[in-house]
Parts: structure tokens; sequence; C-alpha cells
């Protein structure tokens, strides 16, 4: 569980912005944010400081001065901003002036009328489902080899059956897997930083892919990571596989995970099962399930 900290209780109406930014990003490192959250979240405040006046305190903000200033963001700073950054710099605006108002450090949230701007990126690029055979026939055929190697097809499989992430693969162990289980086998989907733990999750395996990953973890010996190799050379290893397919797209991780979660969209699976299945929450579901939609109008 995150820590509860709580580091505005020397904050008052009466600090200027810089100070109150400080202590969010403290904040934002105590309740686990990753690094990168922290420092775009961070950036944008501090390109609000640099607009207001360097004496304006957090309590003399009003929503007009954040409209003006995102009116300028888009007119005014003579620098493109992007929909996706002005939605994220909406979102950061909000996330911290909410922060100041729960903690008594302001009474009125000058945020929380300014309007968010959502946006949706472009459909990603998916495996048909022709495609998909096509890959599976080339990892097969390494499977039955003379020399038999299980790891394309144990790699390939896993990620159509389930959807994860790379950064889920690369983190998986022997023990994440249930193998023998009565109900089936399945992984689990384990995280070690406590804010990410409602990414947890159990996914079905099917009995194919088991027995593919026992002749691979006998030909690689398999004892800690079961993907023990760097992302790289596992994307190298998709991509190999759909040029040995003839196919003129780069898989990737990213398309596979696409293509699973489609493939269960088209299967008439529910959508909250879906969404469980990938880890996201209902917030985040919104635009993927409408670009599973629009996926499934394209792709019948």
């Amino acid at each position: 569980m995150a820590k509860e900290s709580t580091p505005v209780v020397h904050i008052t109406s009466l600090t200027p912005l810089l100070p109150a930014i400080r202590s969010w990003e403290i904040y934002l490192h105590d309740q686990g944010r990753s690094p990168h959250t922290v420092k775009a979240f961070s950036g944008d405040l501090q390109l609000l400081a640099s607009y207001l006046p360097p004496d304006r305190t957090i309590g003399a903000i009003t929503t007009a001065d954040l409209n003006h200033y995102l009116n300028w963001l888009q007119s005014g700073r003579g620098i493109p901003c992007s929909p996706k950054s002005l939605s994220r710099r909406i979102t950061s605006i909000k996330s911290f002036f909410r922060w100041l108002n729960k903690n008594g450090a302001i009474l009125v949230d000058p945020a929380e009328k300014v309007l968010q701007q959502s946006v949706i990126s472009p459909l990603p690029t998916i495996l048909t489902t022709d495609e998909q055979e096509a890959l599976i026939t080339v990892a097969l055929k390494y499977r039955q080899n003379k020399k038999p190697d299980a790891r394309p097809y144990t790699l390939l499989v896993m990620l159509l059956e389930t959807g994860i992430k790379k950064g889920e693969c690369l983190t998986i162990t022997p023990n994440h897997l249930e193998l023998e289980s009565p109900a089936g086998p399945f992984l689990f989907v384990r995280y070690n930083n406590p804010s990410h733990r409602y990414k947890e999750r159990k996914l079905p395996l099917s009995q194919d892919w088991v027995e593919a990953y026992h002749e691979y973890e006998t030909q690689y010996e398999i004892t800690d990571r079961v993907f023990p190799w760097s992302p790289r050379r596992l994307e190298y290893l998709l991509e190999d596989m759909g040029k040995e397919a003839g196919l003129s797209k780069h898989v990737s991780f990213d398309m596979c995970r696409w293509s699973s979660a489609l493939n269960d969209w088209k299967a008439g699976i529910e959508s909250d099962k879906i969404r469980q299945k990938l880890g996201i929450s209902k917030i985040q579901w919104r635009e993927i399930g409408l670009k599973l939609k629009h996926l499934a109008e394209e792709n019948p």
C-alpha cells in the first residue's frame, strides 16, 4: 500500500507556486509514481509557474488564470503544443490543484472548472486472423525442426493468449505459472510496486501452450525468468517470425497485445472481462474499448 504522505502541512494559500510544486513532487514520489510521471507532471507545472507572475501565491490563482495559460500554450507561446501534450498538461494542473484543495492548502480548486480535453490517438496496427495463423505456422516449424526450438512458439502464443505487455512478459518467473491447477493452467501477472497491485491478474493458458513450455524449459534450462533475454532480443525474435511469415508489418509486443484483445472482442467476450485481462482501469478502457470497436468494424 502506498505511503500516506501529506507534505502540504506547511503549505498555505500564501505559499508561492514553486515551493508548492516541489512538495507535490515529494508526494508523488511517496505514492510510488514512476520517475517519468513525476518529471512530466512537474515540468507541466513549472511551465505554468514561468507563465504566471513570480509573486503569485497558490491561493491567488484563479480559473481565469489557468484558462489564459492554456490559451497561451495553444496560440501565444510560439511553440507547437500537440493535442496530446495539452491534454496531459490539463491533467497535471487538475491533479495538482485537487491535491492542494483536498489537503486544505487552498479553499477553492481553480482547476475544477477547467475543461479536460481528451485525445484519442490513432488506431493501433493489429494482426489479422490469417497473419496470426501464419506466424504460428512459422513458430511451429521451429518447434518441430530436427533441432527443435520451442522458444518462438512459447513467446508468440503466450502473447496472443494473454495480451500481456512487454514489461510484464520480461518479469515472468516460473513461480508465476500454475500449470497443474484443477481449474486449468494460468499465468499470474504480479507487480512489486504496491501502487500497481490493481494490475495483478490471473490469465488462463491453453494446454497446447503448456506442452510447448515444457519443451522450451528443457531446451533452455529455465530457472529464473521465463524469458531471460533483453527486450530487444525478444523484439527481434518477433520481427524475424514476421519476416519469415511474409508479413510487411513489424510484429511487436504491442501488436500482439492489441490483437489478443481484438480476438476476445470479436469472440463476444464481455467488455469488463477484456478490461480486467488487460489490467487497465475503467478510465483507460474508455479509449481502448472505443478503439477495439473501430478495429472490429475495420477487421470483421
